[in-house]
């Protein structure tokens, strides 16, 4: 890892960043391109052809190689620990869960639909018991049927939290809040299914009981982590090389960081899954060093899309604007950019030092690092998605973000470092990813306006793909002294626990693959949480969520920089294609297809 602290490789990032929000500028009042973006003579859909709504879906055809590219592995395949949302939209190609999202364009895409199971849950007990039938003909890619044993073996994984760190901890702690489940590899029952929370009668039956009632329960069942594993294919840690396929693909060869090939389950059987369409014959993904490599192969053609769903970078943007306009779409992302301030690193343990880099942060010029307003997003003053229920967008701006500080309030900012005993300033690093140049242009904009206030702030640019290591582990935070930590994230399910418990709640902190990486040990907050999680009606909830997004930034744990938006693209080759709130946004990976499979 390298200090960034080039000042001519600063000016010609920032200048790529300005050069792209001026020529989105234009290119959203319709200028920019010969051909005003409705298609071209190479074949491509038009420009936001395929924003919340289908793209050439009548050109679909079965066969051919689906060809992914990324700057960035994921995290973990194995679905227990994976948390990537590229991850989760992939994984529905070799994992099944009892309901899953519809693969639909737009808003109906986070509307849930059954999968392995025959329908949505049969709720009783007031909200705490959750019955499931499974479907007939569900199978492993070696044949074997998929049973209820395998469904709970799946998510009893989830305990197992010392050998597989990593992804979302929801069912661990709505099932078990007590942990006197320790997981199955400690399970001293015979056939290791010891979890009393979940009663498997038969193979075709599953039935969950809770302690308590949880409002978002069946939401957090469609998540990835509530897989089926069966149990002789479970290599541990190893799972993750390997995971064993219960999807219309199976794994064919993976090496990490470098390549992963998807190909047809042969034992996969249509009239099973009312999902997935399964139109290519093969699947690949391609790991390149840097995301400017991976936007020229994709502009170049030798790839269909970007796994990583978040955006081209300044350099291939501005190509792809001037002269393939029609192979993009520019969707508004379920994702916040911000800054994180970790309470273990001084002198961020004092919320005054904390206000004086919100205060003195350019947040013009950090959306003009990100894009601007067209691929960048809208100003971000708060630290809960507008679209999610109790969001308030930035009618809720306590900072003065996008009003009269939006270019920096120094007079506020030098206040607060007064008020926190450091009024000449303080040193400190920022940590960011150096996979992603974007995030890296955030930085620097970041930098150049703190110094501004007497902050002097350091880059460190680590491994993108080790983040769970790295900025996940407070003690390597606090040993490399990582003050304000650069990062984006995006709701698991379309609520406030679903986007925010990981971050905000104290319960959450862990050793490894951290996510709350402020380190927010607050009452009031971890007491809001379990409020929402057994309030039954929708006015209730919004009402909780707007409380805990106020507490929240009221600590000031965190910087926002954008309410996402991103320039995407798709190549000309792609068919049934489609932005969905359930990938927050982004393509829905599940039943893409060619137009010309032999291509």
């Amino acid at each position: 890892m390298t200090t960034q602290r080039t000042t001519g490789r600063r000016k010609q990032a920032f200048a790529a960043a300005a050069a792209v929000a001026a020529l989105l500028t234009t290119a959203a009042c319709g200028g920019g391109d010969s051909d005003n973006g409705k298609g071209s003579a190479t074949g491509a859909a038009g420009y936001n052809a395929a924003n919340e709504k289908v793209a050439q879906a009548s050109l679909a055809k079965k066969g051919g190689t689906l060809k992914f590219g990324g700057a960035q592995d994921a995290d973990f395949w194995d679905t227990t620990r994976g948390y990537y949302g590229f991850m989760w939209n992939f994984a529905r190609y070799y994992s099944r869960q009892l309901v899953t999202n519809k693969a639909e364009p737009g808003a109906a895409g986070s509307e849930l639909t059954p999968d392995l199971a025959t329908g949505l849950a049969k709720v009783t007990d007031d909200g705490k018991t959750y019955t499931y039938t499974l479907r007939d003909g569900s199978t492993w890619e070696d044949g074997k049927a998929i049973t209820s044993k395998d469904i709970k073996y799946g998510i009893e994984r989830v305990w197992a939290q010392d050998v597989l760190s990593g992804g979302p901890t929801y069912l661990k702690d709505i099932l078990d809040p007590k942990g006197d489940y320790k997981g199955p590899y400690k399970d001293t029952s015979k056939d290791k299914l010891g979890l009393k929370a979940i009663d498997t009668p038969d193979d075709k039956t599953i039935v969950f009981h809770l302690p308590k009632a949880n409002s978002d329960f069946e939401e957090i069942l469609s998540l990835v982590s509530a897989s089926p594993v069966r149990q002789d294919k479970d290599t541990k840690a190893k799972y993750t090389l390997h995971p064993f396929s219960s999807g219309p693909y199976k794994f064919e060869s993976y090496t990490p960081g470098k390549d992963l090939t998807l190909v047809r389950n042969t034992e996969w059987k249509q009239a099973s899954d009312p999902i997935r369409k399964a139109y290519p014959d093969k699947i690949t993904v391609k790991f390149f060093s840097d995301a400017n490599q991976l936007d020229q192969r994709l502009i170049n053609g030798d790839i269909d899309l970007d796994i990583n769903q978040t955006g081209m970078s300044p350099q291939g943007r501005t190509t792809a604007l001037k002269e393939h306009k029609a192979n993009l779409d520019n969707p508004t992302t379920g994702y916040i950019r911000y800054a994180a301030f970790p309470q273990n690193v001084k002198p961020f343990d004092n919320i005054e030092c904390r206000k004086a880099v919100i205060y003195g942060a350019d947040h013009v010029s950090l959306q003009t690092a990100r894009g601007g307003p067209v691929a960048g997003g809208d100003i971000g003053t708060n630290m809960l998605p507008p679209f999610l229920p109790g969001g308030e967008g930035q009618k809720y701006d306590p900072y003065g973000i996008s009003g009269a500080g939006k270019s920096g309030d120094v007079a506020k900012a030098k206040e607060a470092l007064k008020a926190c005993g450091k009024p000449s300033g303080f040193k400190t690093t920022i940590a960011v990813r150096n996979n992603k140049p974007v995030e890296v242009a955030t930085a620097q904009s970041l930098q150049a306006s703190l110094k501004k206030i007497g902050i002097t702030a350091d880059i460190d640019q680590y491994d993108g793909s080790q983040s769970s290591g790295i900025i996940g582990s407070p003690t390597n935070v606090a040993k490399k002294g990582y003050g304000i930590i650069i990062m984006g994230w995006g709701a698991d399910f379309p609520s406030v626990q679903g986007f925010g418990l990981p971050l905000w709640d104290s319960k959450y902190i862990a050793q490894s693959a951290n996510n709350n990486y402020a380190l927010i040990k607050d009452k009031t907050i971890d007491g809001l949480f379990d409020s929402y999680v057994t309030t039954l009606d929708d006015a209730g909830k919004a009402k909780i969520a707007t409380e805990i997004n106020h507490k929240v930034m009221e600590g000031a744990y965190y910087l926002p920089f954008t309410f996402e938006k991103t320039i995407n693209w798709r190549s000309d080759n792609l068919a049934n294609v489609y932005t969905s709130a359930g990938t927050n946004g982004t393509y829905d990976f599940v039943n893409l297809a060619l137009k010309n499979p032999k291509k």
